[in-house]
């Protein structure tokens, strides 16, 4: 069916060290030695240093404050890198050269992933395997479609129950009666297409998460060809499949590298299908919908814990971390990045808008720091 146009959010709601022993000559003697108070008081000797120097520890920048009434209550520290069009770091804020999860960020590269191990997928249902839906009917609609293609049982997939990621359709579904279930979950469309591809190949489905399981070893190879340097770590996301850890360099290189494959390529096909189809890859009323279709060209991809990368159709490209998790300083810190990039108009005021209520009425906002 096809997907509604994308729509106005609603309104948010959601080191005192202990002194040394007495290290002086006289400290130690027979038991006869002179316990006057004068002679203990010249026994001894200041406490000594350290044995072991602390080293400096490296503070984020801030990237977001939290403005209420005039006044700042909160800060946001994380990391930023933009690339110029040539691929080189133009700003660094934080270090951006460390290891991240980017969570959900990883989609695309695990859509490729899917395609390079032989799945035949383009258009919607390309979309639908590297989004995190809101879990909106046309997505949910989408996935059972796609499990009822390849033959397989809603039962094999392994993401969690959820509800609708969308606060407003999440209201929708409970009050429908309804109850949290796999297809719904966000990444129900990356799970449908993976286990679609292992029938596909003959390969096992019930260990498709498996990090040596030979799709999971595929995507790998795909990060690490993308972000152009190795997987620092391996993990679990919250859906339960492998979480690659690259550095936000090496993120944004990645979605830098998608936009300027070479038509045709795996890479490039995810790239055109979330382009072409961003209500599938998030939902109606979501900031990478917003920006996919208002900025032609662009490809943009939040992850959980505040992270997200976007790189625009000339290969300049971003990413970041908000070091605390925060999704709410994610707008604003956005919006701030897209306008050093030159990206400007409603859609960038739209995604930096984050007002901070008091007894319902406006009292402050949510705003970059850099």
């Amino acid at each position: 069916m096809p997907a509604p146009q994308p729509q106005q959010p609603s309104q948010p709601s959601r080191e005192s060290q202990s002194p040394h022993a007495d290290q002086s000559p006289h400290a130690d003697q027979s038991p006869h030695a002179d316990q006057s108070p004068r002679a203990d008081q010249s026994s001894r000797t200041a406490p000594s240093a350290p044995t072991t120097a602390l080293s400096p520890v490296a503070v984020p920048p801030v990237l977001a404050e939290v403005v209420r009434s005039g006044f700042v209550e909160g800060r946001h520290r994380g990391s930023l890198v933009v690339l110029g069009a040539d691929g080189a770091v133009e700003l660094a804020l934080g270090d951006v050269t460390a290891p991240v999860f980017p969570r959900s960020s990883n989609k695309p590269m695990q859509a490729a992933g899917v395609l390079r191990a032989g799945l035949d997928l383009a258009g919607e249902r390309l979309a639908l395997a590297a989004a995190s839906h809101s879990g909106e009917p046309f997505h949910r609609d989408l996935v059972r479609k796609m499990l009822d293609e390849y033959g397989l049982d809603p039962a094999l997939l392994q993401c969690p129950p959820d509800l609708p990621l969308d606060a407003e359709e999440r209201d929708t579904y409970l009050a429908s009666g309804a109850a949290p279930d796999r297809v719904t979950m966000n990444c129900s469309g990356k799970h449908t297409a993976m286990l679609a591809v292992c029938a596909q190949r003959g390969w096992p489905l019930e260990t498709y998460l498996d990090p040596e399981h030979p799709l999971q070893r595929i995507i790998h190879r795909v990060v690490e060809d993308a972000a152009g340097e190795p997987v620092a770590a391996v993990g679990t996301d919250g859906c339960g499949a492998p979480l690659m850890a690259i550095s936000l360099v090496g993120l944004a290189r990645a979605f830098r590298s998608f936009v300027a494959a070479e038509p045709g390529s795996a890479e490039r096909r995810v790239a055109d299908a979330m382009r072409a189809h961003p209500e599938y890859v998030a939902g109606s009323r979501r900031p990478d919908t917003w920006l996919m279709r208002e900025v032609p060209g662009t490809l943009s991809k939040m992850g959980a814990e505040a992270v997200q990368a976007v790189a625009l159709p000339d290969g300049r490209a971003l990413a970041f971390k908000v070091e605390d998790g925060a999704t709410r300083a994610l707008g604003p810190v956005l919006a701030r990045a897209l306008a050093l990039l030159g990206v400007d108009g409603p859609v960038v005021d739209r995604i930096g808008r984050a007002p901070l209520l008091g007894a319902g009425r406006e009292v402050g906002e949510i705003r970059a720091a850099f």
